[in-house]
């Protein structure tokens, strides 16, 4: 009998304890994923908590002349003021707040590293300078020793000659913002201002403009918020009037947000509001044709993309730079000192694409009549072109005269390997000749003027104006996208980085294995396909390689070599 009743005592205790485990593993594992999602109920939450860091602009519910004040947006650290991003893969990306006294990488040997609560210290990369206002950034990555704690705290941004910094004295107390809901970049038109906030539409279900207000406010302790109705609000764009600045709101450096109506939520924002109106600055008359692109590390390849696409017709050119560490920077200069016409705006948002040509349709709207929508693997080609080439090959085949046309729509077709290990030195357009039978997908030639004021656009074609304008598809007869996709290995295995469209699932994401993005056959790891070579080849074309010997190449000192060889 007592043998039983000791069993049962330790069978229930058994359960109580196993039971006590369960919840208290549920009850951490909610709180982290909470911390995780950083969803907008939470920022609504903690926002009216007045110990909550800021995060964003929060409200004060104390009046100033009729409006409601702001707090500091930007977090600030004892050695350098920085606001801090946790991007994707573990990145933090620091922004130093504007009027920070730092030296730029060129201007000394003065090296930082970020310093993070544990005392836990990573390099600070130079990644780039933000445009308006020009704040200077950098790039370090989170301690694996801080992967599972939750939350993530601001690094303080440090002097590598600094050898007495500890957690005690540098610490931020706020919070990383999460890369999953924030506001990010502004533009001002003449007539409105156009705010860019990740995490708040989603594909195919945007949320109406009566849900939303642009919040504007200095970063100072002592101005006041304004708010201006949204007026249009699809996928990362939302577009709201001006705000009518009291005479306390005059700063060059106007903060900007969203404000989340029936959440009574202001999104955490890096974003800033000027009133003039940013475009791409030229003294020369509107160009009848640009070309715009998202880019990362394609110095190799531009040379060859730019001096093509200029001998055709395209004037100007718009490379939105994602972060590239190659020697772009410099290819541009070597190009632009060569008469050609290249501008590259730091654009170093993750998965943006879309978000960033319809930043491009504004920026370059008064510098450009039609707007090229290609990436620098892609060349426009006709079969109808031969020797001699002319300026005029590719705006002749816009429809001028047509006014009723807005946007070209020009099938691609879809080269593959061809049998190259490694990157052709003579160009792409000599190294890969096979390519699919199946054409697959489009890229377009848009008339600015034409672009819907939504400026939706599905990567490389936009939504038009559908009471004044059509868009329409070219016979592949007539003109055709070469797509250089599948290309060595060597360079393919490049793609499984980040995915640069916001509608697009990273590769290395076991999700959406049928998506016409992925290629055929592959993994969900770079790991190269037997028979990587051969593959994709269902038609030699080498159309577009003799024509371009004809244009560019030519016996040299060093041999036979094409124009961007040299």
């Amino acid at each position: 009998m007592r043998r039983r009743v000791r069993t049962a005592f330790l069978f229930a205790l058994l359960v109580v304890l196993l039971f006590t485990f369960v919840s208290v593993y549920v009850a951490r594992n909610s709180i982290t994923k909470k911390h995780v999602l950083n969803s907008t109920s939470d920022l609504r939450t903690r926002s009216k908590d007045p110990g909550f860091p800021n995060l964003a602009i929060r409200d004060d519910h104390e009046k100033l002349g009729g409006q409601l004040r702001t707090r500091r947006v930007s977090s600030i650290g004892n050695s350098v003021a920085t606001v801090a991003i946790l991007f994707p893969d573990w990145e933090v990306f620091v922004i130093v707040s504007p009027g920070a006294a730092l030296p730029t990488p060129d201007s000394g040997d003065e090296e930082y590293k970020c310093l993070f609560e544990n005392g836990a210290k990573s390099p600070a990369n130079f990644s780039g300078v933000l445009a308006f206002p020009n704040r200077t950034t950098f790039k370090c990555v989170l301690p694996n020793s801080l992967h599972s704690r939750r939350p993530f705290i601001q690094p303080a941004l440090i002097r590598s000659s600094e050898t007495d910094a500890s957690p005690e004295n540098k610490q931020v107390s706020s919070e990383l913002i999460r890369w999953t809901t924030i506001a990010y970049e502004s533009f001002s038109t003449e007539n409105d201002v156009v705010l860019f906030v990740k995490g708040i539409n989603r594909q195919l279900a945007n949320k109406p403009p009566r849900e939303f207000n642009c919040v504007f406010g200095d970063d100072g302790e002592k101005n006041a918020a304004v708010r201006t109705a949204v007026t249009s609000s699809n996928q990362e764009v939302f577009r709201c009037h001006h705000p009518k600045l009291t005479a306390a709101v005059t700063s060059e450096r106007i903060k900007i947000s969203l404000e989340i109506v029936p959440k009574n939520t202001v999104v955490p924002s890096v974003a800033y509001y000027t009133p003039r109106r940013r475009t791409l600055a030229s003294q020369e008359p509107r160009s009848l044709l640009c070309a715009c692109t998202m880019v990362y590390n394609v110095a190799k390849f531009l040379r060859e993309w730019v001096m093509y696409h200029s001998r055709i017709g395209v004037e100007k050119f718009i490379l939105y730079d994602n972060g590239s560490d190659d020697e772009l920077a410099m290819v541009v200069e070597e190009l632009n000192h060569e008469g050609f016409n290249v501008t590259t705006l730091f654009w170093i948002w993750p998965k943006t694409q879309e978000a960033g040509f319809s930043h491009a349709a504004l920026y370059a709207n008064q510098s450009c009549t039609w707007m090229m929508y290609v990436d620098v693997d892609e060349f426009v080609f006709s079969p109808t072109w031969h020797r001699p080439s002319s300026s005029k090959l590719l705006t002749s085949l816009l429809p001028i005269s047509k006014r009723s046309i807005g946007q070209l729509q020009i099938r691609c077709n879809e080269f593959g390997p061809s049998n190259q290990t490694s990157h052709p030195v003579e160009g792409v357009t000599q190294g890969y000749t096979c390519r699919r039978k199946v054409h697959e997908r489009h890229k377009s030639i848009v008339l600015l003027d034409a672009v819907d004021s939504s400026l939706e656009n599905a990567i490389h074609h936009f939504e038009v104006k559908k009471s004044f304008f059509r868009s329409i598809h070219v016979s592949m007869e007539d003109v055709v996208v070469n797509h250089y996709k599948y290309q060595a290995w060597s360079e393919f295995r490049t793609k499984f980085r980040r995915r640069v469209s916001a509608n697009v699932v990273d590769w290395k994401r076991a999700v959406n294995p049928t998506s016409k993005d992925r290629t055929p056959g592959l993994g969900f790891e770079p790991i190269e396909p037997e028979g990587w070579a051969e593959k994709f080849c269902e038609v030699r074309d080498d159309r577009l390689k003799l024509l371009t010997q004809d244009w560019f190449g030519s016996n040299t000192s060093h041999g036979y070599q094409m124009a961007w060889q040299r």
